[in-house]
């Protein structure tokens, strides 16, 4: 038996169906899903996430993805931005290549890994210059390089490298720590390549490249001595290097001798008169007298080429003469009698008996001039690579 339906209006069962009044239909939203306030734009990704992520992942300057990881951290949480994610994975990423980096230099896989970056940038960097090596750079030789285009040393050029120092590792020391060192280092080591220092012009001038504090994160240790134009924006041409690799064993046995009553002379003592320091300039005075001998001496057990023997056996017979004034002037019992023998020990190493015996050996024959005013503090003459 059916009932039918009761008349007058019909009642549902259940809830009512949705209702699509803009044309959509079940699972759809045509227009999107928006609060009370109308359309929401989407979030930003926050900046400083992005660079953690890619630092982390170049394993470069790890610190400071490590940094920039944790303050992306704080900034997405404080202003709702997206980039958790990559804030977290570039903190990991950093950390480890962090571990790594104080690993390898505990190890000296750092060492190795720094070899290669100079290898594989010797084409035009800086980094990776070798003693004897010609270049040019862009910017000159003042202020901060990376470039250096190697030259051959007869053509003009902007500097000439003479020797490569290695500064011990650790901490960063700082730019005048290392400027100092430089100074001390790259001078001291300047007549080791210019044994001939009277073939130096006197418009050469020492710079010095040292690491900044981004190249020394990367492992970089090393102080590349230069020689250049006194003018930085002037060029040099053709090589100053005056060493075995140049000279004959005549030559270098007469420079080997030259060099020994030099230092001698250059340490005389701070106070420039005698009435000042009686004392010390009669130590230094006996300290002259022995390198006049011991140069005699050299110059005299060498066996000379027959063109050189007797110019060098006169300037032997003047230095024995130079130690002898210079001996009575480490005796003297007051400053005018110190002057009078110190006077005559000058003229006797004069440069004339000098310059007969290097004519005779093709060394340079010009004395050196020395242009106080002229010197640069030393601070002026470093590059930062």
């Amino acid at each position: 038996m059916s009932i039918p339906p009761p008349d007058g209006p019909q009642h549902q069962v259940g809830p009512p169906p949705p209702q699509f009044p803009y044309g959509g239909r079940p699972g759809c939203a045509p227009y999107g899903l928006y609060g009370p306030g109308g359309p929401r734009p989407p979030a930003v990704v926050n900046g400083v996430a992005v660079a953690a992520l890619v630092l982390g992942v170049l394993c470069f300057l790890p610190g400071l993805g490590l940094v920039l990881g944790l303050v992306a951290l704080r900034q997405i949480k404080r202003r709702g931005e997206r980039g958790r994610g990559m804030a977290v994975a570039g903190s990991v990423l950093s950390s480890l290549g962090l571990a790594l980096w104080t690993v390898a230099l505990a190890t000296g896989v750092a060492a190795d890994a720094w070899q290669g970056v100079k290898d594989g940038t010797r084409g035009n960097s800086v980094l990776g210059l070798r003693k004897g090596e010609c270049f040019d750079s862009p910017g000159g030789l003042e202020g901060s390089a990376t470039d250096a285009d190697r030259v051959p040393c007869a053509r003009e050029h902007d500097g000439e490298v003479f020797a490569v120092v290695t500064v011990p590792d650790g901490a960063y020391p700082g730019d005048a720590r290392l400027t100092g060192t430089a100074d001390e280092r790259c001078h001291a080591l300047q007549d080791a390549y210019v044994m001939d220092t009277w073939a130096l012009p006197g418009h050469v001038d020492v710079y010095h490249l040292t690491p900044s504090r981004e190249s020394w994160d990367v492992g970089d240790r090393e102080i590349t001595c230069v020689l250049g134009n006194r003018d930085a924006g002037a060029a040099l041409t053709g090589s100053l290097r005056r060493d075995a690799t140049t000279l004959d064993a005549h030559q270098l046995a007469y420079l080997e001798a030259d060099r020994v009553l030099d230092t001698a002379l250059d340490e005389m003592p701070e106070a420039e008169f005698a009435e000042d320091d009686l004392p010390g300039h009669r130590r230094w005075a006996g300290q002259v007298a022995e390198a006049a001998a011991e140069q005699a001496g050299m110059l005299r057990a060498h066996e000379w080429p027959a063109g050189a023997r007797r110019p060098v056996r006169d300037l032997a017979a003047d230095l024995d003469e130079a130690g002898e004034e210079w001996a009575r002037a480490a005796e003297a019992g007051d400053a005018e009698a110190y002057y009078e023998h110190s006077y005559r020990g000058w003229d006797l190493v004069d440069h004339d008996g000098s310059i007969t015996a290097r004519k005779a050996l093709g060394l340079a024959t010009t004395p050196p001039l020395y242009d106080e005013e002229a010197e640069r503090e030393p601070e002026s003459g470093d590059m930062k690579v």
